[in-house]
């Protein structure tokens, strides 16, 4: 294998999995660092999909524990059957418009100024959610998961949806969306990592099969490069962002989208940065 091709894949795989679960989006940064790198093209677009299936292991290893109790317990007990329902009902909307609309979206708006544009316009929508829970706090009623209703999930689930607009984060879309209808900090960031699961799991399995055609034998060492890196990265950057979330807000993450949105608009226009499509 290429070494020059290992070294790019190990990069894109550590940028996924240190983006995925904070509300900076990973697809962003995939977007940006593949143009930088000239790591473009279809067969990137599937690599991109696959390591996410790699950070999404590390939050199954993670919640090992938590995943297998409720895996055991869907025959019989009503408290496994209604997480699994809620992850179920909170993956649909983004799952659905994906199907339909997918195809439209890659085309129009997974391109570096789209992005960076996403970018920015997210960050101000953290910083007026930050605000708004200074100026009028909105009374957190569900503080771990295993609390949330069926409206809950629902609701969380179609501020997923907005994630399909590349730039946007899904991590920060179902946080966000979370903390506005009235979970804690630590049960909104738990139920995007669980949400996760379905998301990146059916995105990953889904764009194999599409795009099979694409690929060879001769791929296997890239993508495992890149999947193994973004499990470790996202295994890390999961734990961390745990313990981050107890102590601190989200503002930091704005003003971080905000710069970076920034940046790559000015360097796109003035011509500092080439940005490949």
């Amino acid at each position: 294998m290429d070494i020059v091709l290992a070294l790019k894949a190990l990069i894109m795989g550590l940028v996924e999995g240190f983006t995925e679960f904070l509300p900076i989006s990973s697809t962003g940064h995939l977007i940006l660092a593949g143009s930088l790198l000239d790591f473009t093209g279809p067969k990137v677009k599937v690599f991109e999909i696959v390591i996410q299936g790699g950070a999404m292991l590390a939050v199954i290893w993670e919640y090992r524990r938590k995943i297998g109790e409720v895996l055991a317990g869907l025959p019989h007990d009503r408290k496994a059957q209604r997480f699994a329902l809620n992850i179920l009902i909170g993956f649909v909307p983004a799952g659905l418009l994906a199907f339909l609309f997918n195809k439209s979206i890659t085309a129009l708006l997974f391109h570096p100024v789209p992005v960076a544009l996403a970018f920015i316009i997210g960050g101000f929508i953290i910083l007026w959610v930050e605000r708004r829970a200074r100026l009028n706090p909105v009374t957190v009623r569900v503080h771990s998961v295993d609390d949330m209703s069926v409206a809950d999930a629902l609701k969380v689930g179609c501020a997923q949806a907005f994630a399909l607009i590349p730039g946007t984060s899904r991590s920060g879309a179902t946080i966000i969306g979370g903390l506005l209808v009235g979970l804690s900090r630590k049960a909104a960031t738990e139920f995007s990592f669980f949400l996760a699961i379905p998301t990146l799991l059916s995105a990953t399995f889904y764009s194999l099969w599409k795009e099979r055609a694409l690929l060879s034998v001769a791929d296997l060492p890239m993508f495992t490069i890149g999947t193994v890196s973004a499990f470790i990265s996202a295994f890390l950057c999961v734990r961390w962002l745990l313990r981050y979330v107890s102590t601190h807000g989200f503002t930091f993450f704005a003003w971080y989208r905000i710069v970076f949105g920034l940046v790559v608009l000015l360097t796109a226009y003035t011509g500092i940065v080439t940005w490949h499509d």
